[in-house]
């Protein structure tokens, strides 16, 4: 299946509530937290002791927000539409009202978005001490500069449910139109231009190999899969856009609810069917390693502040 963002390049029920609550859940929910039946990942995709890494309190805790993350989807007028669901829609022109809305909207949040990425770059980079020399500091200095020099958004038919970069034109990212209509809220857009931007802010450099390496090794850590190489660049991309759209919303009160917004960065994940392959994670199985990765979220989502 293609998964919703590609790489190109050329050259190479809050936990406040009774704890009975909690355990009808568990024991209603699948341990795949799917909102309709899906396949586990392949016992060859898990490392032997993956269960004994992490509190059983806290994989329930991912478990439920993952659960949150798609209800919250079939409950908001603004929700995304899974990637499974766009691939299997008509293609739509680049003049049509959904389109035409979803790129200026795109267009609208780019500054903000390159402004929020630039910060969570440089967060990600101290989190994982990767600022201690010259060198390193360097590398992130040219991943801030590319992402600074993004100005376009250009909407495709025949992307459909896709958004890209071209390391050829890295100041556009390319949207496809039925991606664009797929993601009617800010927060959706934030999150996936965010996505794109880390893609451009690496480059055919590796800017920010050291990085994806970084939180490739620590989610293999924490969900027991195997993510490295281009499966740690995109979580990274990934990770970076939940990370954005949360700023996102400390920046904007509103009075929708704070689980609601968090949850539009990731709805598009909440397949019916949920594959992966070599160069991505499981849309579901990326749900559940950013939250792992980021606890807080998955306690927002949850107790719902």
């Amino acid at each position: 299946m293609r998964l919703y963002c590609r790489h190109i390049v050329p050259l190479r029920l809050p936990l406040g509530m009774a704890l009975s609550v909690l355990l009808l859940v568990a024991t209603v929910v699948p341990r795949t937290t799917q909102v309709l039946a899906q396949k586990r990942p392949s016992r060859s995709a898990l490392t032997s002791h993956s269960r004994d890494r992490v509190s059983t309190e806290a994989r329930e805790m991912v478990e439920v927000a993952s659960e949150m993350v798609c209800n919250e989807r079939v409950r908001d007028p603004k929700g995304s539409v899974p990637i499974d669901d766009m691939q299997s829609r008509p293609s739509l022109p680049v003049d049509s009202t959904e389109a035409v809305a979803g790129a200026e909207r795109a267009l609208r949040l780019l500054p903000l978005s390159q402004r929020l990425v630039v910060a969570s770059l440089r967060q990600l980079a101290r989190d994982y001490n990767l600022t201690g020399s010259k060198g390193l500091n360097l590398k992130i200095q040219r991943a801030v500069a590319r992402v600074e020099a993004v100005r376009d958004v250009r909407p495709d038919v025949d992307s459909r449910d896709n958004a890209s970069v071209l390391m050829r034109n890295p100041r556009t990212i390319i949207f496809g139109t039925i991606f664009l209509a797929g993601l009617p809220s800010d927060e959706g857009i934030i999150s996936v231009l965010s996505h794109e931007l880390v893609h451009i802010a690496d480059g055919s450099q590796d800017n920010l190999k050291l990085l994806f390496r970084a939180v490739g090794n620590r989610a293999s850590f924490l969900t027991g899969l195997k993510i490295k190489d281009q499966r740690a660049e995109e979580l990274t991309c990934d990770l970076v856009g939940a990370l954005t759209t949360r700023s996102y919303v400390s920046a904007t009160p509103s009075y929708e609810a704070l689980p609601q917004r968090i949850a539009r960065a990731l709805e598009h994940n909440c397949v019916d069917t949920d594959e992966g392959d070599e160069d991505h994670l499981s849309p579901r199985d990326t749900i559940r390693a950013i939250l792992f990765l980021r606890p807080a979220l998955s306690r927002e989502l949850v107790y719902g502040r």
